[in-house]
């Protein structure tokens, strides 16, 4: 039962950051005007719909109820994004919030990771880890446009 616990926990963990990833996504689209990364961007967005597609396959499988990301957080990540390209939405400021963002991200999942221990189920371990490279790949690709 414990384990069940646990893998939920991680399972919530992987869907809550791809919905982050996708709402901060959507609240800088409007911000960016450079194609290149506009394209990079929309990339990323897919990937992660994928995941937040498969955790939530995963959750059905596991009885798990997946929620969605606090609303009061959302409004912080909306206001900081809009903040901080108020002034400078050229591209470099683009990626430098993106990666910020992603860094954050792989922190948090490698954190559950190592929190999860050896006993994490198969399928759950196999998407964490297909999310935090996902993520370490968008880092290495956002870095382009710095």
């Amino acid at each position: 039962m414990e384990q069940k616990k646990n893998d939920s926990e991680i399972l919530a963990e992987i869907y809550r950051n791809a919905q982050i990833a996708l709402t901060s996504i959507s609240d800088i689209m409007p911000e960016v005007e450079d194609g290149g990364i506009r394209e990079e961007i929309m990339r990323e967005h897919e990937e992660y719909e994928k995941v937040c597609s498969e955790a939530a396959h995963l959750a059905l499988k596991y009885d798990v109820e997946l929620k969605e990301p606090n609303p009061v957080k959302k409004a912080m990540m909306w206001s900081a994004i809009k903040m901080g390209a108020a002034n400078d939405n050229s591209s470099q400021n683009i990626a430098q919030m993106l990666i910020r963002g992603t860094v954050n991200g792989i922190t948090s999942l490698k954190t559950t990771m190592t929190d999860g221990g050896k006993n994490i189920d198969p399928e759950v371990k196999k998407l964490l880890s297909s999310l935090i490279s996902l993520e370490e790949g968008f880092e290495k690709k956002l870095k382009k446009f710095l």
